[in-house]
């Protein structure tokens, strides 16, 4: 468990900026409904319910007051007792969202955890397990998931949208070294700056390449850690996802909770 001390030095920056254009909703993704209450909302409550954090950081597409009053709401909701909770206008780019958080984060911050709105499920356990690595001494913790299916790689000059043209297969990877990053992504909070100022120099390509904030504190050369994620911690992209989301929320008594 988190210690006091431990929590009263961690934030977490949750990034809830993106379009959700592969949603077809037509709005910004944390504001699509989610069991009746926005993905936001869901996220929100999952970082406060794991209570390792004294600060959680959110990162909205520019200008968007409706998300603002709601981050307003789930403080209000979450009282006095519950974490500071700080919005920032993010950026065209992930990384640029994540560096605006950054940004605000509280004085005394050691340790900061990034977290993906559209993973609005992600069990509280998961949180933990990430602040308990940091807090052992390690400088970046990424949850991760074994890879079921077997994993080919192939050439990226064929093949078409449509799925018809064959793309030329160039090798199997071993599966058993195989990991399915999720978030929240911890790290220490100084070595996460360090990581993001050195990936302002990137042009626009590298930056391309750049998937998450474990990549960026890898080309540092510092290790980084994984620790057991979950599967209930699927990342809402596709109306497939949400269906998935919902039949989660909706179904028997602690399906959300089954473990892996």
């Amino acid at each position: 468990m988190t210690t006091p001390s431990e929590r009263e030095s961690t934030a977490v920056v949750v990034v809830a900026a993106g379009s959700g254009e592969r949603l077809g909703y037509g709005m910004p993704k944390a504001k699509v409904p989610l069991g009746g209450e926005a993905i936001l909302t869901h996220a929100l409550r999952g970082v406060a319910s794991a209570d390792i954090a004294r600060q959680i950081c959110v990162a909205i597409p520019e200008g968007d007051q409706e998300l603002r009053a709601l981050c307003e709401e789930f403080r209000q909701e979450t009282g006095e007792d519950g974490p500071l909770i700080s919005v920032v206008d993010g950026g065209s780019t992930r990384a640029d969202s994540v560096r605006a958080a950054l940004g605000k984060v509280l004085d005394g911050t050691r340790s900061v955890l990034v977290h993906d709105a559209a993973r609005a499920l992600t069990p509280d356990r998961v949180f933990q397990r990430v602040a308990a690595a940091l807090s052992s001494g390690a400088k970046a913790v990424i949850p991760a998931m074994p890879v079921v299916d077997t994993v080919k790689t192939v050439t990226d000059t064929v093949g078409d949208d449509a799925g018809i043209a064959p793309e030329i297969v160039t090798g199997t990877a071993p599966r058993e070294q195989l990991r399915a990053v999720q978030t929240p992504q911890g790290f220490d909070f100084g070595t996460l700056v360090r990581a993001h100022a050195a990936a302002e120099q990137f042009d626009d390509s590298q930056a391309a390449a750049i998937t998450d904030d474990a990549m960026l504190v890898e080309l540092l050369g510092i290790p980084v850690h994984a620790v057991r994620g979950a599967s209930q911690s699927l990342k809402i992209t596709t109306p497939l996802d949400l269906i998935i989301a919902e039949s989660l929320l909706e179904g028997p008594l602690g399906l959300r909770w089954v473990e892996g």
